[in-house]
């Protein structure tokens, strides 16, 4: 019975598509510090510069 368990490959695919999220959970959580700064500041300028532009009128 134990090794009928052992050698039982069928949940094998669950574990290789929960391990394969957890890899892009931590890839963008490192994306997302890495350049989250760099974003927010990009999309502030160009706030901004609407702003700017939308007021020159």
């Amino acid at each position: 019975m134990l090794e009928m368990l052992y050698r039982d490959e069928d949940g094998l695919t669950t574990v290789e598509y929960a391990l394969l999220l957890a890899l892009l959970v931590v890839a963008a959580i490192g994306v997302w510090t890495a350049f989250g700064g760099k974003v927010q500041t990009a999309v502030g300028s160009s706030s901004n510069a609407f702003d700017t532009a939308t007021n020159a009128s």
